[in-house]
C-alpha cells in the first residue's frame, strides 16, 4: 500500500512512468520486427493447409523467443547490452560485436514510448485515464511502424485498439459509451465508403480494410464528434508528407503511401487536443 501511494505521487508518477515506457518501447521494437513476420508465417501456412501440403517445421519465433540478436551477424544481444536508450548511446548505434549500424529507429520508438508515458502521467494524473491514454498511444506507435515498413495493420492490434477504446467508455474516461459505439462505427464506414467510390470510379484500391479498423479504433476511444478532425487532419498531414516525397525524394506516384501513420498521429491529437480544437475553432468561426 505505501509502494502504491508513493507510485502515485505526482513527482514520482510522471518519472515511473517514463522509465517504463522506455521498456515498453523496447518491447513495441519487437513488435514491429517480428510481428508481419510472424502474420506472413501464418497465412504461407493456411495457403499449404488449404492445398493439402505441409510446410517444413521452423524454428521458434514469436515475440518471445528467439532472443534479442544483432540481425547482420546473427549475436545475441546481451542484457546490459539491451537497456532501452542508454545501450544505442553507449555502444554509439553500433554492435558490439560486428560493429554494424544499429538503426536509430530503435531508439526513437524508445523515446517515444517513454515521452506518451510521461506527458499522459503528467496531464492525468495517477488513476485509469493516464493509463489508458498512454496504452492507446502505445498502440499507436507499433501500429504506424508497421504501417510504414509493409503497408500493413494487424488486427491485433487496431481489433484491440477497438475493443479497449468501448470498454474505456463504458467508464466515461474520454467519452460516453454511446458516442464511442457511434464513433467506432462510422470511424469504419467512413474509409469503406470512401474505398468504394475510389474503386467504382478509378478501378483501384484505394487504401487498405486495415485502416477502416483503425479509424473504428480512434472513433471507439475519442467519440464521433472527433472523426471530421482526425479525417481532416490525416488527410492533411498525408498529402502533405505525400507531396514532398514526391518532389523531394523522387517518391513514384504510383508507389503506395501508408495512411495509418497520419490517423494515428491525428488520433493522438484528437484524443489529447480535440475538444480545444474544437472550441477553438467553434468560438473563433461562428463566434
Amino acid at each position: 500500500m505505501a509502494f502504491l501511494e508513493t507510485f502515485a505521487h505526482p513527482a514520482i508518477f510522471p518519472w515511473a512512468l517514463l522509465v517504463f515506457g522506455f521498456v515498453v518501447g523496447s518491447f513495441l521494437n519487437v513488435v514491429i520486427h517480428r510481428l508481419p513476420k510472424m502474420m506472413e508465417r501464418e497465412w504461407q501456412m493456411q495457403c499449404a493447409e488449404m492445398r493439402g501440403e505441409k510446410l517444413p517445421e521452423e524454428k521458434k519465433f514469436n515475440l518471445i523467443g528467439p532472443g534479442s540478436h544483432c540481425p547482420a551477424c546473427g549475436y545475441t544481444i546481451k542484457a546490459l547490452e539491451n537497456i532501452p536508450l542508454l545501450s544505442y548511446l553507449v555502444l554509439r548505434g553500433r554492435c558490439s560485436a560486428c560493429k554494424a549500424r544499429i538503426s536509430p529507429r530503435y531508439p526513437t520508438v524508445e523515446l517515444l514510448a517513454g515521452i506518451a508515458g510521461f506527458y499522459c502521467a503528467n496531464r492525468y494524473g495517477f488513476g485509469l485515464a493516464a493509463f489508458a491514454a498512454t496504452c492507446f498511444v502505445w498502440a499507436l506507435i507499433a501500429a504506424s511502424f508497421i504501417d510504414f515498413d509493409t503497408q500493413l495493420l494487424p488486427d491485433s492490434i487496431t481489433l484491440s485498439l477497438l475493443w479497449a477504446g468501448l470498454l474505456v467508455a463504458l467508464f466515461g474516461t474520454f467519452t460516453d459509451l454511446r458516442s464511442s459505439v457511434i464513433g467506432a462505427a462510422a470511424g469504419y464506414l467512413a474509409l469503406w465508403s470512401v474505398y468504394w467510390l475510389f474503386k467504382l470510379a478509378t478501378g483501384k484500391e484505394g487504401m487498405g480494410f486495415g485502416d477502416f479498423k483503425l479509424l473504428a479504433a480512434i472513433g471507439a476511444w475519442t467519440g464521433w464528434k472527433m472523426l471530421l478532425l482526425v479525417v481532416l487532419l490525416s488527410s492533411f498531414i498525408g498529402a502533405f508528407v505525400g507531396i514532398g516525397l514526391i518532389v523531394l525524394a523522387r517518391h513514384g506516384r504510383n508507389i503506395p503511401i501508408p495512411f495509418g501513420p497520419y490517423l494515428a498521429s491525428a488520433g493522438v491529437v484528437a484524443l489529447f487536443w480535440g475538444p480545444a480544437i474544437q472550441h477553438y475553432y467553434l468560438a473563433n468561426i461562428f463566434g
